[in-house]
């Protein structure tokens, strides 16, 4: 069945179009209806304001156009129950209660997949997150990147996309240098030589640990070896064994990545110069000073931009414009890249070598995820001595857990920064923003537990005895049918916006509703007829929560 919003919309749609037929010059085509759900039940179900939007192509007064508009109003199946005009030319709407009861029949009619669409009709999208140089393990703020980029994922996929997740392994270049480095002077250390470790390199303990592993495996083999004649080897054994801890947390997290990409295949297959060379023939790679560079300013950017040195060591850039190449080149409709915020001044360029390359800049999506700060009953949490420099997310799932942690990522937008408390996360109340969610699912399993215990027939599923949804007339009830018809609206506006901060704060508001609809009524009474319409809409309820968690990654438990 089509969503209300949706059929209102298409109503509005084709009232406006007589309207624009008769304009020479206007066209329906790319006419955007907007429809707000009003802060207040007296100005109706729904609000919008195409009247407005249409006044310069009309030349009319927008309250006129919304008249006119109401009048071409064809309403086959009575799903309008009043329309008003408000303000300056404001349509409220008003939807007939029983238009609701198809929102409940949908969801037990595709329980698991109900919110699921194909606006994405098939797209080859890939996601690219988390990418933390296998230098350390990863911190509390990849936590929040690997939340946003794999629930982002799922999302896509609920929405009809074909996407597949990727991790770029930074494993070349001078940041590897230094990990071989430091591993070998911890390694020294274990042999019992006293090093002068060098400030800029890695200074966690887990370079310590890694040291006295490496000792175990070879002994003395390596002890006073020059530097030079085994770099490869200290490296290749720290950065194999970082990011097999990645791979470690991130399965922890709940976090699938579907391809490991090494920036080290594009040097091994010659990818950096071709692309130079390729960029060199559209016109955009000159030479200045003895080096290379990409001419970004013609795509906007603020200055160009050096690819290759003047002694002849490529950049971190061209490394990016030649990985971004493969991406393309591997028929993906568009890309999401997902960068912690630092990287903001990366953007431009990054869109300019895009452009560059042949492709559309919207091709390119770069979502940036801000920091996060820790705290524990209020006050920032000290530095950890186990990384050196950051929280490890380990820690923070050890202490939390997987869905605590999950979920408080996701309830604020990834370009804000974000307050993660520690004790509230582990709080059994409602101000820990998990628990409330999932307390709500429990509280709905149990009503059904206990109908059955009492021997009453549960209008839980299709095969369950009919209900009478019209006995549904409560105002909360119908404002709770009203929450579960957004849920695929809320999918979509996910997928649009590339942003999954909106589920949470769906579920919030759903559950806030349930719980104050659930302190103000009796759902197991003493009106048979009553009792099964309200457990036939908690379980709709509880189905809608199931199947948001589900896209969170986090779980449903039916008891707590």
């Amino acid at each position: 069945m089509i969503p209300v919003r949706s059929q209102i919309i298409q109503l509005l749609a084709d009232a406006v179009a007589p309207l624009l037929e008769a304009i020479e010059g206007a066209t329906p085509a790319g006419l955007n209806i907007e429809l707000d759900i009003p802060k207040a039940a007296q100005h109706g179900d729904y609000a919008t304001n195409v009247a407005m939007s249409l006044t310069r192509q009309l030349k009319r007064n927008p309250r006129e156009i919304a008249a006119q508009i109401i009048a071409n109003l064809k309403d086959p199946e009575g799903i309008i129950g009043k329309v008003e005009i408000a303000g300056p030319g404001f349509i409220n709407i008003f939807v007939q209660p029983r238009a609701w009861h198809g929102v409940l029949k949908d969801i037990y009619r595709e329980p698991g997949t109900y919110g699921r669409q194909d606006i994405g009709a098939g797209k080859k999208v890939q996601v690219e997150f988390v990418s933390a140089n296998p230098t350390g393990p990863l911190h509390i703020g990849h936590g929040r990147g690997a939340a946003t980029g794999d629930v982002l994922a799922r999302i896509l996929m609920a929405c009809g996309f074909q996407v597949e997740r990727e991790y770029y392994i930074n494993d070349a270049g001078n940041q590897m240098d230094t990990l071989g480095r430091s591993l070998y002077y911890r390694y020294q250390e274990v042999m019992g030589e006293s090093i002068e470790f060098p400030d800029a390199h890695y200074q966690g303990e887990y370079m310590r640990d890694l040291a006295r592993d490496f000792a175990q495996e070879v002994g003395r083999q390596y002890h006073r070896t020059p530097l030079e004649e085994v770099l490869p080897i200290f490296t290749r054994y720290a950065g194999d064994r970082i990011l097999a801890g990645i791979r470690d947390d991130l399965n922890a997290f709940g976090v699938t990545i579907d391809h490991w990409f090494s920036e080290q295949s594009l040097h091994d297959a010659d990818a950096v110069r071709k692309t130079m060379d390729e960029l060199e023939a559209r016109g955009y790679i000159y030479e200045e000073e003895g080096a290379r560079w990409f001419r970004s300013t013609a795509f906007g950017d603020e200055k160009d931009r050096v690819v290759i040195r003047a002694n002849g060591v490529s950049t971190y850039f061209a490394s990016d414009l030649a990985y971004h190449k493969n991406k393309f080149s591997r028929g993906f409709d568009f890309v999401v890249d997902i960068w912690g915020a630092d990287h903001h001044g990366y953007v431009e360029r990054m869109l300019a070598g895009v452009e560059a390359m042949g492709r559309a800049r919207s091709d390119l999506k770069i979502i940036l995820v801000q920091l996060v700060n820790l705290l524990r009953g209020g006050a920032p949490v000290a530095m950890s001595t186990r990384s050196g420099e950051f929280v490890t997310l380990r820690e923070v799932l050890d202490e939390v857990g997987k869905d605590a942690c999950r979920f408080i990522f996701l309830t604020r937008r990834s370009d804000s920064q974000l307050d993660f408390d520690l004790d509230v996360a582990k709080m059994q109340s409602n101000d820990n923003p998990v628990y409330y969610v999932q307390y709500a699912h429990a509280r709905l399993c149990s009503i059904f537990d206990v109908a059955r215990e009492r021997g009453i027939a549960c209008g839980d599923s299709p095969d369950g005895p009919p209900c009478n949804l019209d006995r549904l007339v409560e105002g909360q009830e119908l404002e709770i049918m009203k929450l579960l018809g957004e849920y695929p609206a809320v999918l979509a506006n996910c997928a649009s916006a590339l942003q999954p901060h909106f589920i949470p704060y769906y579920l919030h508001e759903l559950v806030s509703l349930f719980h104050s609809y659930y302190n103000r009524n009796r759902i197991l009474g003493d009106d048979n007829e009553l009792t099964q319409a309200r457990l036939y809409l908690a379980g709709a309820v509880r189905q809608v929560i199931r199947n948001a968690l589900e896209l969170l990654g986090v779980g449903a438990p039916e008891k707590m």
